[in-house]
């Protein structure tokens, strides 16, 4: 099984991976993770890097269709360590996939050219490239401005010497990015969705364990239903 987990940047998406990965080896689940971009492992990750850096130009600078093929080139280097962990393991967990694509770079559209560029996303990735398409879909709901407070707390990170990417720099683009993956969310495209709430009521962020238990219980039921 391979099951997406995606979500704005600061959401808690590397965290999450790490917790399924350690219930499904408690719960004899044979599961490993990959994350993406491959920033350090490919040659499009590293021009992600670049990208990410401003090197390509600020935010409203860069094609977005060159920005969308960055990533889409990144996963298809990929490909053959993807189909090779499928093979290997029951499941397959990723931190950002195709979804990721489709709201980053979506979000840079006005809402009326999103749809033809999702398609676009959609045909190169999955039908030109083969990549294979998530069986789950989990989204992490977190807030922009609680993610964005949380961005201040990421440790150094390989491709940047910047606090901040080009992403996560721009203001108001993660809000726009939220819209998109909710519209994602809503059309079910390749493979079922499900949404996971980080926050309560009062916008208090809910503990990363229990966050993890939810999303475990998901993938249960999904895998037992399956076999």
């Amino acid at each position: 099984m391979l099951v997406a987990i995606e979500g704005i940047d600061g959401a808690g998406k590397g965290t999450l991976t790490r917790n399924l990965v350690r219930l499904a080896k408690a719960d004899g689940v044979d599961a490993v993770s990959l994350a993406f971009p491959r920033y350090d492992d490919t040659r499009f990750g590293k021009l992600i890097g670049q990208y990410l850096n401003g090197r390509f130009g600020r935010l409203d600078e860069v094609p977005v269709r060159f920005a969308a093929l960055l990533y889409a080139g990144d996963r298809h280097e990929s490909r053959a360590e993807l189909l090779r962990l499928l093979a290997a393991h029951e499941l397959v967990i990723l931190d950002r996939y195709i979804a990721s694509n489709m709201a980053y770079n979506g979000a840079k559209l006005p809402e009326g050219e999103r749809e033809a560029l999702l398609n676009w996303i959609d045909e190169v990735e999955y039908e030109l490239f083969e990549l294979p398409p998530p069986d789950l879909t989990c989204l992490l709901e977190t807030g922009a401005e609680t993610a964005d407070r949380l961005l201040a707390r990421k440790p150094a990170r390989s491709y940047t010497s910047n606090q901040r990417d080009l992403h996560e720099s721009e203001h108001g683009y993660m809000k726009r990015v939220a819209e998109v993956y909710q519209y994602l969310s809503e059309n079910d495209r390749r493979g079922a969705w499900f949404r996971c709430r980080t926050q309560n009521a009062d916008g208090k962020l809910l503990p990363p364990k229990e966050i993890a238990a939810e999303v475990w219980h998901r993938i249960r039921v999904s895998l037992t239903l399956g076999s």
